[in-house]
């Protein structure tokens, strides 16, 4: 039946209730609690969990409709993008009881525990531990690039609980407690002056056998369920306020989306700064030159052919498709249009490029995209990664040899590396 209602039904139904209940002057937890028993703040999940059986194009229409009446929506953060639908698509009752329902309202912060020094884009080669000891697993290891783990409540991690199998067999995934004792959180400090990652040190950190998501040993599948939900987390890192609303749930709104989001005030510069290069080539003078007018025809032709590769990637996302391999076709655009940008942005400006400080804001942030943009051909997946994923989903390629392959993690000799 919700299969044919349309998006103007949904708006419809989700407006009529959201004026016959709105307060301002609730708390933004009182106001989400609301939501959530409503089933408007995932309206595309089970009835069983805080749903309304809709499909999944209705969490982003209810969403922007609430947030342009003048409402709040869920949080942001990997708490919604990442840990909630996971528990949603692989979890335990319990652990969905537990823990569903104070993510949906923001009363737990979540941070994700993965990536590895030794374990980036070759993730199923981790190397933190996880030993059962009773009905506890104890965990030790060191974990990289972990956003907003020096606040988090909870944190979603991997780890491995068997030598004995091949590397992608022997990863189990947990929900542990990051305010324990044994959890030691150290923020990085990055070359363009920022410290948005922290590294996580394990040290007998301690999760209990009711923590883990999915089966023991069958790590490796959650984990893939959870970078598939990345690949459209990535991109929601902007929130609506109604400019006109006013009331203490919209002022502790505004406050949680404005910590939430220092963490990436540098990313549009990883990202390249595209929407600056027509204005500098003016600012420059140099519209007339060929050379660079024939570099920016380019990066901005580009430019606006992956946005429509990426539009193409959402709709199938909203009719309920699973994520495919346009999520690799678009890191990979993304990594070349930050590459482009930092090209055109030398040859328009020449040296001042590389200037921090200066009398010219434009030059400031030109020299800050200089050293943001190599980031962005790594985070999520390297170039080389995303190659190889396009090359064997799509073309048909044959995977690339793996000497280790079908081998006991314990034999191949990383361990100890």
């Amino acid at each position: 039946m919700s299969e044919t209602r349309t998006e103007s039904d949904v708006v419809d139904e989700a407006l009529e209730w959201f004026h016959g209940v709105w307060d301002p002057t609730l708390s933004l937890i009182e106001w989400r609690n609301l939501l959530v028993e409503a089933g408007w703040a995932v309206p595309s999940w089970s009835s069983n969990w805080f749903g309304r059986d809709l499909p999944a194009w209705a969490d982003r229409v209810v969403h922007e409709a609430i947030r342009r009446a003048g409402g709040v929506a869920v949080p942001l953060g990997g708490g919604m993008g990442l840990a909630a639908p996971t528990m949603y698509d692989f979890a335990s009752d319990d652990l969905k009881h537990r823990f569903l329902r104070p993510t949906l309202t923001g009363e737990l912060a979540w941070c994700q525990l993965f990536s590895e020094p030794g374990a980036g884009s070759d993730l199923a080669g981790l190397k933190a531990t996880a030993v059962l000891d009773g009905d506890e697993w104890v965990v030790n290891g060191q974990k990289v690039w972990n956003t907003s783990a020096h606040h988090a409540d909870m944190g979603i991690l991997v780890a491995r609980t068997d030598w004995d199998v091949p590397k992608h067999a022997g990863i189990t995934y947990f929900v542990i407690d990051m305010h324990q004792e044994g959890v030691t959180t150290r923020p990085i400090d990055q070359m363009n002056y920022y410290n948005s990652f922290n590294e996580v040190f394990l040290t007998d950190a301690r999760v209990p056998q009711a923590n883990v998501v999915g089966e023991v040993g069958g790590g490796w599948r959650v984990a893939r369920g959870t970078l598939a939900h990345e690949r459209t987390f990535s991109t929601q890192r902007s929130v609506y306020f109604d400019p006109a609303a006013t009331g203490r749930v919209i002022d502790e709104a505004k406050a949680e989306a404005g910590e939430y989001l220092k963490t990436y005030e540098w990313y549009p510069q990883r990202m390249g700064r595209v929407d600056l290069v027509v204005d500098r080539v003016r600012a420059k003078e140099r519209t007339t030159d060929p050379l660079v007018r024939d570099e920016v025809a380019k990066l901005l032709s580009f430019h606006r052919a992956a946005e429509w590769t990426a539009a193409r990637a959402k709709a199938a996302r909203e009719l309920g498709r699973p994520p495919g391999s346009e999520g690799s076709i678009g890191k990979l655009a993304l990594s070349i249009i930050a590459r482009g940008c930092n090209s055109v942005h030398t040859s328009i400006g020449g040296a001042q490029g590389m200037l921090k400080e200066g009398s010219d804001a434009l030059d400031r942030i030109v020299g800050e995209v200089l050293v943001s943009t190599p980031a962005q051909s790594i985070a999520g997946g390297t170039d080389e990664i995303q190659h190889n994923i396009l090359g064997e989903n799509m073309l048909g390629l044959p995977k690339e040899p793996d000497p280790e392959r079908g081998l006991a993690f314990r034999e191949t000799g990383k361990r100890g590396a």
